[in-house]
């Protein structure tokens, strides 16, 4: 696999940990919150009026990741923090079937439309960034802006050897029984070695290990497991040239690996064929840019949010 293509992105597969039904959630963020709304697919709770923002998480982990910005965002918008159901240590609801990743977008669309709140801006990490250009494709009204935090519109491409296209049909094998490995964990408990071993490269900063750490532990892997092969076999580049929503994609880049010179041309090459996208990067982060660099991270998404 080529050096670029071992980005902060492939430490997303490290958050498929074992894991016990009875572990805690972490709490989210301490502000002023609507009662929780509970989808099938998800749940939603709010803070803060004004224009709204929908706040979208990735692959195991809970809402309170957009903690250290959802609060700042809550002073002039309305915002609706996502949480998929089974990612927070909560009831996996209608999760522990197929179709996870095309019933958040029904959920998500449907609760727009209950609520009148098409247009909104959308923020979606890594799994929920392919969501979020789902979400896109399927209901172009919901949202009037994207902003993609270190995702791409096939996941897949990280585990591809040099020189080779992958498809769907070639990856689903593999992904097959990695879903049922992660599955069959249900139930145990992992080791902190386990722990550590997996969560390595998602984040640079101790503070942001022991969150993510956290996070891991509490979601259910039965849901996790799913959603992951489901990711692994969604490949939206065919149709990337027809989602005319505005994005911007958010990359982070590190000295060690990726660097900018190496994370650059990948990232623009994935979303070549985008036909209304701008890029901006965070240095010295790992895949949790939101916890590894939460100041830099904050103004980007302000700054997103303000059109600007």
């Amino acid at each position: 696999m080529m050096s670029a293509r071992k980005t902060a992105l492939i430490a997303a597969l490290a958050l498929l940990l074992p894991a016990t039904p009875t572990q805690a959630a972490p709490t989210g963020a301490q502000v002023a919150t609507t009662a929780e709304q509970r989808l099938p697919h998800l749940s939603i709770i709010t803070m803060g009026k004004g224009s709204p923002v929908i706040l979208i998480p990735g692959l195991a982990s809970p809402r309170a990741v957009w903690d250290d910005v959802a609060p700042e965002l809550a002073k002039t918008h309305r915002v609706i923090l996502v949480q998929v159901n089974g990612f927070g240590g909560d009831d996996p609801g209608a999760n522990l079937q197929p179709g996870v990743l095309d019933g958040i977008v029904a959920d998500l669309d449907g609760y727009i439309a209950r609520e009148k709140l098409q247009g909104a801006l959308v923020i979606g990490h890594s799994m929920g960034g392919l969501v979020g250009l789902m979400l896109a494709k399927a209901h172009p009204g919901d949202l009037a802006r994207l902003m993609i935090v270190d995702s791409l519109p096939y996941f897949a491409v990280l585990m591809a050897p040099p020189g080779i296209d992958p498809t769907p049909d070639m990856v689903a094998p593999q992904a097959a029984k990695m879903r049922d490995a992660i599955a069959a964990s249900y139930g145990t408990v992992p080791s902190d070695a386990a722990v550590a071993a997996q969560t390595r490269g998602l984040a640079i900063k101790p503070s942001s290990i022991a969150r993510m750490t956290a996070w891991a532990k509490a979601a259910d892997p039965r849901v996790t497991a799913q959603a992951m092969y489901e990711d692994l076999t969604t490949d939206l580049r065919p149709v990337l040239g027809s989602i005319t929503t505005p994005m911007t994609l958010l990359y982070p880049w590190n000295a060690a690996r990726p660097t900018k010179a190496m994370a650059d041309p990948f990232y623009r090459k994935q979303y070549a064929a985008a036909p209304h996208i701008s890029y901006v990067d965070i240095g010295d982060s790992g895949h949790m840019v939101m916890l590894d660099q939460p100041e830099a991270f904050k103004a980007a998404v302000i700054a997103f949010v303000a059109g600007k």
